[in-house]
């Protein structure tokens, strides 16, 4: 079992590590690249339902992930979710108290999954950023590891009710640091800190978008 792993958490990642092997036929490029210890945030673009236990089961680190809070009200609900490391957030994952969950996680030296367009694609395209991921890179100065996640649009995009084994991918960028703009993000006027804000979740998400498929290299460890 990887360290710091619950049993709930390391039972469900060997599973879902099976269901992506088997049923989707998963290809995982360069886990090597997410820290093992420390604070990270994983930034992937959102095309599916899948996306979130695939990015977390292609890395051997605990993984943090966000989940609606109405969810943890449901009897027995609350409890599995918390084992899993999920954070409650409202609908929208804007509020107060779903930012403070997130940097209390990050700032105790957890790692996050965080997608920077807010909300799964329509069309299979990859959408404009939110400038939410740059006030937490910000706020927890935490380095980010830019995420592509390649297939889940077609094994299961918002527009099907049930998974379809298609080929899936994840692919991990070299982690990404943004400690000028947080530095002068301490100090600079309220319009350039939107700026700011906006400003490192375009380059996250450009970079995101940089991230090609290999077709040499497959790790499924």
């Amino acid at each position: 079992m990887p360290p710091r792993m619950g049993f709930n958490y390391w039972l469900t990642w060997r599973l879902a590590r099976a269901l992506f092997a088997t049923y989707f036929r998963w290809r995982v490029y360069h886990p090597e690249r997410v820290p093992l210890e420390g604070p990270v945030i994983l930034a992937a673009n959102h095309a599916s339902f899948l996306d979130p236990p695939l990015v977390g089961a292609g890395v051997t680190r605990p993984i943090n992930y966000l989940a609606r809070d109405t969810l943890f009200r449901l009897p027995g609900m609350g409890w599995f979710l918390r084992s899993l490391n999920s954070v409650p957030v409202d609908r929208h994952g804007g509020g107060g108290a779903g930012l403070k969950a997130i940097l209390d996680r990050l700032l105790a030296g957890g790692g996050i999954v965080l997608f920077p367009e807010g909300t799964r694609t329509r069309d299979g395209n990859m959408q404009p950023a939110r400038s939410g991921i740059g006030l937490t890179v910000v706020k927890s100065n935490a380095p980010v590891v830019p995420v592509r996640v390649f297939g889940t649009y077609e094994a299961w995009g918002r527009h099907m009710k049930l998974p379809r084994p298609r080929p899936v991918a994840v692919k991990y960028g070299e982690p990404m640091r943004f400690d000028a703009l947080a530095d002068e993000a301490r100090t600079c006027s309220k319009p350039r800190l939107k700026e700011i804000y906006q400003q490192i979740a375009d380059e996250i998400m450009r970079t995101i978008a940089s991230l090609q498929a290999e077709a040499d290299s497959r790790v499924t460890r």
